[in-house]
């Protein structure tokens, strides 16, 4: 089982740029990509289902996104139980209010949104790191199993 490790550094890239960047699929508007960190409004809710605004990491294509509306990804949090969570994988240290705790990307719980109805925003982190990208999407797999 893929485990998180220790999350003593940020590791995130800046993809202002390039998200911002016009393209005949986008026509100049930003659309949330791939491996992308987004701010998204999660009410409404129901059950043990997350609410109110968290990130999330995308994990499908910006073609997709643009063309449907939707986003596909994983939510995010800084809920401390999640430390013993097998499926939480820890990517950080947070920042803002959330300053001093731990972020968790939590791959079992893999949702769709409408970002633009949700009026989801680019987080100020960009894209996650290309090896917890990685990390993220083997966890979800070993759920889901995709070959």
């Amino acid at each position: 089982m893929v485990t998180g490790r220790a999350p003593s550094t940020v590791r995130r890239t800046s993809v202002r740029a390039k998200s911002k960047a016009a393209t005949p699929l986008t026509g100049g508007a930003w659309v949330p990509e791939r491996q992308e960190l987004v701010w998204i409004d999660c009410n409404p809710q129901a059950g043990g289902e997350m609410r109110d605004l968290h990130p999330m990491l995308v994990l499908s294509p910006i073609a997709f996104n643009a063309r449907t509306g939707l986003i596909i990804g994983l939510p995010m949090t800084t809920a401390a139980y999640n430390a013993t969570n097998p499926f939480a994988l820890a990517i950080g240290a947070a920042s803002g209010r959330k300053v001093g705790k731990i972020s968790y990307v939590l791959c079992h719980q893999p949702k769709s949104f409408d970002w633009r109805a949700r009026g989801a925003k680019p987080h100020s982190h960009g894209k996650l790191a290309d090896a917890d990208f990685a990390k993220a999407c083997a966890m979800l797999n070993q759920i889901i199993t995709i070959e």
